[in-house]
């Protein structure tokens, strides 16, 4: 298998999104927006067709390769759609994710048809299609994984904070609005990468189902962020391995596994060690940071009666 340049790029795309992915997950499992990666991924597929029809209308050789940059741009679209939508309180937030929802897959399918396509054209997009992946699509994985990396980890003091209480946030005088935004941003870019492993339907399953698989263990935000994205990593090279030997969708057997492996935690912790009380995993681990220490000072204050996440007023 590692003899195949194709499966050695496949492995490298799996290994570098199955890391990323998670990383932006977390936080938005922290915001209760798990749902954040579907709506932007519906919308994705309607940018994979306006890739082909600005290919179609450049005379390209090959409308495939506009269908990626189409992709990024109309996630980052979407991905600021919802959080002026969630700023301004104009709409609830499951409504406009619905809208995303199914505009985007109504909005693929009919733009791709104008663009001379079908919709089996769409199946790739749909469902993951990392055996078409070419040297481009690697280097596009790269610089994208380093940017969503950089992001994730770098600011991950102010986004913690930011995610687990907007308010407090504010008044400790971080930038709310741009971090909200960069947030959105990378949400968008970690689609858009992400969805040639697994398929924009299935693309929000690889941001958190591991990040869900971590919390069952970890015992801090730091480490959930860290073992789910050793999690991601995993479950994709062992999906994209299993479907090497057998013709099984790779994006499906990658979403399957980490299901799967969910529910044997789910099962056997309570078993192993039943009077255990773990920490939240959401909670940041003592000394991390100024900021993370301020938040579980701050979640003690006689005043501080919400629960972790943005929505608890």
């Amino acid at each position: 298998m590692l003899n195949s340049s194709l499966m050695q790029r496949a492995l490298i795309i799996a290994v570098l999104v199955g890391t990323a992915a998670p990383v932006i997950g977390t936080y938005l499992v922290q915001r209760r927006l798990a749902l954040l990666g579907d709506g932007i991924g519906h919308v994705a597929l309607t940018g994979v067709a306006m890739g082909w029809l600005a290919g179609a209308a450049a005379g390209s050789d090959s409308v495939e390769v506009w269908a990626v940059p189409g992709a990024i741009i109309a996630s980052i679209a979407g991905a600021l759609l919802i959080e002026y939508v969630r700023e301004k309180g104009k709409s609830s937030a499951d409504v406009a994710l619905a809208l995303l929802f199914y505009g985007g897959i109504a909005g693929g399918v009919l733009l791709i048809g104008f663009a001379g396509g079908t919709s089996a054209n769409l199946t790739g997009y749909l469902f993951g299609s990392i055996s078409t992946v070419d040297q481009l699509d690697v280097w596009l994985t790269v610089g994208l994984s380093a940017l969503i990396l950089g992001v994730g980890l770098g600011l991950r003091p102010a986004l913690f904070a930011l995610c687990n209480d907007e308010e407090f946030a504010r008044a400790s005088g971080l930038p709310v609005r741009a971090l909200n935004i960069l947030v959105a941003v990378t949400a968008a870019l970690t689609v858009a990468i992400s969805m040639r492993v697994v398929g924009v339907l299935l693309v929000s399953a690889l941001m958190i189902v591991p990040v869900a698989i971590a919390q069952l263990i970890a015992t801090s935000f730091r480490n959930t962020m860290g073992l789910a994205m050793g999690i991601g990593g995993t479950v994709c090279v062992m999906g994209l391995s299993i479907t090497y030997f057998y013709p099984l969708s790779p994006g499906a057997m990658i979403t399957v596994l980490s299901i799967g492996f969910y529910a044997l935690l789910a099962v056997l912790l309570p078993m192993i060690r039943p009077s255990d009380r773990r920490a939240n995993p959401h909670k940041a681990e003592g000394g991390t940071s100024r900021i993370e220490e301020g938040m579980m000072s701050h979640a003690h204050h006689p005043s501080a009666h919400r629960t972790h996440g943005p929505t608890a007023k």
